[in-house]
């Protein structure tokens, strides 16, 4: 026992004697007397010429070093100074084997960062090109073994580690790019935080102020926050965070926005758990909150928790920012958007339940998913009513319901024709973009206004994989009808392949195009078979490479602001050689079951078939529509298969019984749809040879009928006379 208890009298003796040693020789020794050996060996060792105008300090309790006024220059130019370091620790943890920062105070740091002309940074340039000291390898030489590495030690102790204050102040760090030509400043940066103890909480907080040249942008910051981690340090968290970041510059349009941020997270790296607890960021009058628990930090995490975008103006969001504003047709939309969601699925999934989407008066509901794995993108989604046409660009002024420019004159300056044609045709589709798609989304709406055009029980489905894009289903009612589309599209090769079919079924026509195109022109129910393949990734190229047919019939339709009886009685009335005394014909021209094939070649649809009844009349025709110059070219006849009217200049004689009476439709139906057809004299020639010949029919059995009668006449005269004496011989 008494050499134990000797032995811990030596201990704590020779401690003793150390530390009376420590405090006689910083009393005695003066550091500002080595400043010239400190300089020339930072000199001797680096390119930088190190100057320390100010005092250099030291203390005993707390042991610590204050340097004041340093400034290092490199080539000449300041590359780093401060204006006052001082670090202390304090003495008796060092003596119990657990150090204790006492302070740390870094004032006034100024630092020159610069990349010049040919992309090389200063800093680069600190140390000394190494010197070749010409000695060679020999064969003999045996080749340097690596310094061995002690292996870190799982089992150690926890980490002890306590600082009692640190405080950085009025630092700042120059960025400049002479190559771009950038140029970013750090200044007014600030930090405070007290009482860091490893597995408790210590507060922290930082100010700051960046600006950048280009493009011309400032932000001054501040974030306060309280800090935790444990011993062991594989477990954070943050809790009471509140950031604000002021910002202006070209970015935003010269306009000052404000963001922020609050909420807690934390993370554990050895069970790989984070979580985000009451979190907020918000950007002006944009606003997120969200709750998030994740689990697993590889490749395939699991998530949960709930998202929340608080209902915002999208217009006054970009006023805010500085960003032009999205004209519409109608002012008052985009007015009310939000979203929310809950988040989840197994690992490697990210789940979304209960999902809806806000567009002003418009409501989405649904679900989705993504896979990491594979980028696999699952959504459904279904909306009440959306009127699309609110949110298009407001018409020009002199702008049509088409688009066309109604300004007297044409439809738009010489020079803006030119420029429209002279620009060059893009790609329509990003092909390896969709080569990457992996989707199944299903999308409905249960009405939707677009072009003027009323669409009730939308349904979209739409798979795609590798490049290959699928609508299994695109249909909806229209017009007391409905229609049904399919379209494949095949974008694994560069000149991408597309297939496309539909069904129309009794649509009704007069409200659809007098909705769509102000068009009144023809009524009655629209049946639509449409068979089309192409390929191509340009407009023009898809419509040159059309090849299909389309197949079509009206049920109990009229043609509008056209009188098709109208014509075929000036033909008649011209064969009679009489004048027509109708005044009232009307407009419209009523038909039944109006059918035929349009053969679709490129730009051009071509039909050989146009077949419809009319009242006393057969409709046929064939002629070509072409779609890139929107002309048509028509030729039609109305055969007379019956009475056609009750004008008496009208009334169908042997002689015009089966003519046709010929109408040309031609010209652009974009522009005069109402004025494209009228009778055709060019080809009434032929009509009249018809007659010619239904004339000398009508002579010859005219000539006929009447030998006939006299033969029967003389018949019955003979017949008479012999019947006559037979039957007076009987009575006498």
């Amino acid at each position: 026992m008494k050499a134990v208890r000797y032995l811990l009298i030596a201990i704590v003796a020779i401690i003793m004697l150390a530390v009376v040693a420590i405090a006689i020789a910083m009393a005695v020794i003066n550091p500002n007397d080595y400043k010239p050996q400190i300089e020339k060996a930072v000199e001797d060792q680096t390119n930088l010429d190190l100057v320390l105008e100010g005092d250099i300090g030291w203390s005993f309790i707390p042991l610590g070093l204050e340097l004041n006024n340093v400034e290092a220059k490199l080539e000449g130019d300041r590359f780093v100074a401060l204006e006052q370091l001082v670090a202390q620790i304090d003495f008796w943890s060092l003596i119990t084997l657990s150090p204790q920062v006492d302070t740390f105070v870094l004032s006034g740091l100024d630092a020159n960062l610069e990349v010049n002309e040919q992309g090389q940074g200063n800093w680069t340039r600190i140390m000394p090109e190494p010197t070749d000291t010409g000695e060679t390898s020999t064969g003999d030489s045996k080749p340097a073994q690596p310094a061995e590495t002690a292996a870190p030690d799982s089992g150690g102790e926890p980490l002890n580690f306590n600082v009692d204050s640190v405080e950085i102040s009025n630092a700042q760090v120059h960025y400049t790019d002479r190559s771009t030509g950038q140029a970013v400043t750090l200044d007014n940066f600030t930090l405070t935080a007290s009482d860091i103890t490893l597995g408790s909480e210590f507060p922290l907080d930082l100010s700051f102020r960046v600006e950048t040249a280009k493009p011309q942008f400032e932000v001054d910051g501040t974030i306060s926050a309280r800090l935790a981690a444990n011993e062991a340090l594989n477990e954070f968290a943050v809790s009471g965070l509140s950031a604000v970041f002021d910002m202006n510059g070209e970015p935003f349009g010269g306009k000052s926005v404000t963001a922020e941020l609050a909420g807690s997270a934390s993370a554990n790296l050895e069970n790989e758990t984070a979580a985000i607890s009451n979190f907020s960021a918000s950007l002006a009058n944009l606003s997120v909150n969200t709750d998030l628990q994740v689990s697993g930090f590889g490749d395939k995490p699991a998530l949960k928790g709930q998202l929340e975008v608080g209902e915002f103006s999208l217009k006054q969001l970009l006023d805010n920012l500085g960003q032009p504003a999205v004209e519409t047709s109608d002012p008052d939309v985009l007015s009310a958007l939000a979203f929310s969601t809950n988040i989840g699925g197994p690992a490697g999934q990210v789940e979304l339940s209960d999902l809806t989407l806000k567009l002003d008066d418009t409501t989405f509901n649904g679900s989705g998913s993504y896979t990491l794995a594979n980028s696999g993108v699952v959504f459904r989604l279904q909306g009440d009513k959306l009127n699309a046409d609110r949110y298009l660009p407001p018409k020009a002024e002199g702008e049509t319901e088409d688009g066309a420019n109604t300004e007297a004159g044409s439809g738009g300056s010489t020079s803006e024709t030119t420029s429209a044609q002279a620009a060059p045709e893009s790609d329509l589709l990003p092909l390896e973009t969709l080569r990457t798609l992996a989707l199944d989304i299903d999308f409905g709406l249960a009405e939707l206004i677009v072009s003027n055009l009323t669409i009730k029980d939308i349904k979209a489905s739409t798979t795609a994989d590798k490049g290959l894009i699928k609508v299994d289903e695109f249909s909806g009612k229209l017009y007391e009808g409905g229609f049904g589309a399919q379209v494949t599209l095949d974008a694994r090769t560069d000149n991408p392949k597309w297939k496309v079919g539909s069904d129309v079924t009794n649509v009704q026509t007069l409200p659809l195009l007098t909705d769509l195109a102000e068009v009144d022109m023809l009524s009655g129910g629209a049946n639509l078979k449409v068979n089309l393949t192409t390929t191509g990734n340009r407009v023009s190229v898809l419509r040159d490479k059309a090849d299909g047919q389309i197949s079509f019939n009206l049920a109990k339709g009229e043609f509008r602001k056209m009188n098709l009886t109208r014509m075929a009685c000036q033909g008649i009335a011209l064969v009679n050689q009489e004048s027509l005394s109708t005044q009232d014909w009307g407009t419209t021209t009523p038909f039944n079951d109006m059918r035929g094939t349009l053969q679709i070649n490129g730009n051009t649809l071509k039909n050989t078939d146009l077949v419809a009844a009319l009242a006393g009349m057969k409709l046929e025709g064939d002629g070509t529509i072409d779609l890139k110059q929107s002309l048509m070219d028509y030729e039609a006849g109305l055969r007379i298969v019956g009475e056609i009217h009750r004008d008496e200049a009208c009334r169908v004689t042997e002689v015009v019984e089966n003519v046709v009476i010929p109408v040309e439709c031609r010209g652009n139906f974009a522009e005069d749809p109402a004025g494209l057809c009228s009778f055709d004299g060019s080809r009434f020639r032929d009509t009249l040879k018809t007659i010619a010949a239904n004339a000398a029919k009508a002579k010859a059995k005219e000539e006929v009928d009447k030998a006939k009668t006299k033969a029967k006449e003389k018949v019955e005269e003979k017949l008479q006379e012999k019947l006559g004496d037979k039957l007076k011989g009987l009575f006498n």
